[in-house]
């Protein structure tokens, strides 16, 4: 599961294709059974780039929830682009060059 831990515009915009978005402020109990019940859920929290907070305080949110297999993307969606990899907008591909 690739978590994007950026604002929901920024996420709107676009982001790696398949993520779902899931702020800091919006780490809960409720919202994280629904989308990923099981703790063992493997889960790849990402933000814009190495300097964004935004994606270590979701993940360590995550583990505090229990989730057991949470890891950190540091170079982010910058990075991501940097290498040409495909992003998202609305479901769909979008090019971000």
């Amino acid at each position: 599961m690739l978590v994007d831990a950026l604002a929901p515009m920024i996420y709107a915009h676009s982001h790696l294709p398949g993520a779902i978005n899931m702020p800091p402020s919006t780490v809960d109990t409720i919202r994280c059974a629904r989308r990923m019940p099981d703790l063992a859920t493997e889960i790849v929290v990402y933000c814009a780039n190495p300097s964004c907070d935004d994606s270590v305080v979701t993940g360590q949110k995550l583990r505090e929830l229990g989730y057991t297999n949470v890891r950190h993307y540091p170079g982010g969606k910058d990075e991501w682009k940097q290498l040409g990899l495909p992003l998202e907008r609305a479901g769909k591909p979008f090019s971000a060059r």
